[in-house]
């Protein structure tokens, strides 16, 4: 199931979806890991990375808003996840107002909006990349990420059938990689990229982003998203088989199904560019990937606070640990959370270790991975539909 369809999925009255709202309410704040965390300087500390050519990543501190109470009283482990860098209510609503505008140009959601408008994505890409407050580049990262849900809502979830999944995903990646036709056919292919609302926002939103990006970073974004539709396929496969995977098989899947195609957009959006060589390097791709699944992870655990009416097993880590190691689904909120906050304390602690010997965009690039994750967290838990469950 999509993003959006958790998001605007009815509210759950059951236990489990009670301790997991519990469990994403807490705002924990652990500290930036040590290697980047700025100094202070003469107005205080800044927030953001510091170093040659990273001035336009420092931030402003924003009063935070007041945490909820923890919920470790009753009992809730807290996930372990930084706080978001900003909060600019006004700026989000300016994003998610033109990301509305901008889908209702291209068809896709067409009579579903009002749902696209209740998720607020502009909020999401304000709270998770604190280092621009150019409502346009974080439009260009919101039409990415939106574009990619629709293929994930459109093809997948939508009653199209796993059997057609592959026939859908193969035009669509074409609208991100055209396809180049001998001239006799080139028209008609063009016809049919036109037609399907998914491809003409895929295509409509990487032109977009390539005012911004680098050619290396539209190859990457290409390559993440290749690696996304992967991920879809798999789970269409699932689905066809009624298979409920292995806890292994879940997080791997996890890896490639996840918030990656957006992480990777952090110095796009940002305006420096990470150079290649260095976002392949395995030790930055185990730190990202890590940070990713970790950040997809929290959105397994609060569609635990949602009912779900679709036919068949429904795709969580909690659902697959209760099913796959027999306990209770209080116990797999659990362990769920206990995975999520290895991630997010391996990946602060190798990104602190790359920054101290990578370029000064590397380590821009790693506070930003770390920004994300606050801004990712602060957006589920402080979206309305939560609050509702």
């Amino acid at each position: 199931m999509s993003l959006l369809s958790r998001l605007t999925a009815p509210a759950a009255r059951h236990d489990a979806a009670r301790l997991a709202a519990a469990l994403l309410a807490h705002q924990g704040v652990p500290a930036a890991p040590r290697a980047l965390r700025p100094p202070a300087g003469p107005a205080g500390p800044l927030t953001g990375p510091t170093g040659l050519g990273t001035s336009a990543a420092r931030v402003a501190p924003r009063r935070p808003a007041a945490a909820p109470s923890s919920p470790a009283a009753s009992g809730v482990p807290e996930l372990y996840c930084p706080p978001a860098l900003r909060d600019d209510p006004a700026l989000g609503r300016e994003v998610n107002d033109r990301l509305l505008a901008w889908a209702g140009e291209t068809g896709i959601y067409a009579g579903r909006l009002d749902r696209v408008r209740a998720a607020d994505f502009g909020r999401l890409m304000m709270l998770a990349h604190p280092d621009t407050d150019d409502p346009d580049r974080l439009l260009a990262a919101a039409k990415c990420a939106l574009a990619e849900w629709a293929t994930d809502d459109y093809y997948c979830d939508d009653g199209a059938g796993p059997e057609l999944l592959g026939s859908h995903l193969g035009p669509a990646y074409a609208a991100l990689d055209p396809a180049h036709l001998p001239a006799r056919y080139a028209i008609a292919w063009e016809r049919e990229m036109r037609a399907d609302p998914v491809r003409a926002a895929l295509r409509s939103a990487f032109a977009h982003l390539a005012r911004y990006a680098e050619p290396s970073q539209l190859a990457r974004l290409r390559h993440e998203v290749a690696v996304l539709f992967v991920g879809y396929g798999q789970e269409g496969s699932w689905r066809s088989r009624e298979h409920l995977p292995t806890v292994p098989e879940y997080l791997a899947h996890r890896q490639i199904n996840s918030f990656l195609p957006c992480i990777a957009l952090t110095d796009a959006v940002g305006g420096y560019t990470l150079p290649a060589a260095e976002y392949a390097e395995p030790r930055v791709r185990r730190a990202v990937t890590m940070a990713a699944t970790a950040a997809t992870l929290v959105n397994d655990l609060y569609s635990m606070t949602k009912e779900h009416h679709a036919a068949g097993v429904e795709f969580n880590l909690p659902t697959v640990i209760a099913e796959q190691e027999r306990c209770s689904p209080r116990e797999a909120i659990e362990r769920s959370a206990g995975i999520h906050d290895e991630l997010v304390r391996t990946y602060e602690a190798e990104a602190a270790a790359l920054a101290l010997t990578g370029s000064p965009q590397l380590r821009r690039f790693l506070a930003g991975v770390w920004a994300w994750l606050g801004g990712n967290r602060a957006w589920h838990s402080g979206s309305p539909r939560y609050h509702h469950a």
